[in-house]
């Protein structure tokens, strides 16, 4: 069962297919991640498996972090991640979930936080225009009107405005993954993924629902 893993994004390189054409790839440090709790509609209204992922030291975790952990071993995981399941059939309490799960041609969503860019301006943000550069402009990277005066006399919310850049989740859909290496726990995925290197990275099969953040990890 493909249920999906956790991994950290490594960077980027290229590989070269049997025509010699030089295929972009992104190198994604991906589990073992460990099966910390498992969620049934009985006990919790719903069927789910959550995962843990990224050995830390124990001083970095709360009581109540260590508490939840301990029933599944003596693993201490920084990042938690859940999954909703119908059926959670083969699934153990403790059990490791690695690359061996994915196979080479598979296609999958890969989801992480975009590198964050700070407080940007219009033509960084959103790509806009700027005005003429001549002596004597003072229009060069100002925004332009952003809308009516009297009527309606304030600013529709969603206006494209200067503002934080990045910083946010996002899933790049459908990469084929080009290589698993079961020794390295390596998977390499055909494209870019968001990110930077070092960035926590949610790999699961294409088409399937997005895991969940849990209260507690990061």
């Amino acid at each position: 069962m493909s249920i999906g893993i956790l991994g950290k994004k490594l960077g980027m390189s290229q590989f070269f297919d049997e025509q010699g054409r030089a295929i972009p790839v992104t190198l994604i440090e991906a589990g073992p991640c460990r099966v910390t709790q498992l969620k049934s509609s009985e006990t919790d209204g719903y069927s789910a498996v959550q995962i843990g992922f990224c050995f830390v030291r124990e001083k970095l975790l709360n009581a109540p972090q260590k508490g939840h952990l301990a029933k599944s071993g003596k693993a201490f995981l920084r990042y938690l991640r859940e999954y909703r399941l119908d059926d959670l059939g083969g699934l153990e309490l403790g059990s490791s979930i690695t690359v061996d799960n994915f196979e080479t041609g598979q296609k999958v969503d890969v989801s992480g936080d975009t590198m964050g860019r700070g407080f940007a301006g219009y033509q960084k943000r959103h790509g806009f225009s700027r005005g003429p550069m001549s002596h004597g402009s003072k229009n060069h990277r100002l925004p332009g009107s952003t809308g009516a005066g009297t009527t309606p006399g304030r600013i529709y919310p969603g206006k494209r405005m200067a503002g934080r850049y990045g910083g946010k989740q996002i899933t790049t859909r459908g990469l084929t993954i080009v290589k698993v290496d079961s020794g390295q726990n390596l998977l390499v995925v055909k494209g870019s993924v968001p990110g930077k290197p070092g960035a926590l990275l949610n790999i699961r099969p294409a088409g399937r629902v997005a895991a969940t953040s849990i209260k507690g990890g990061k």
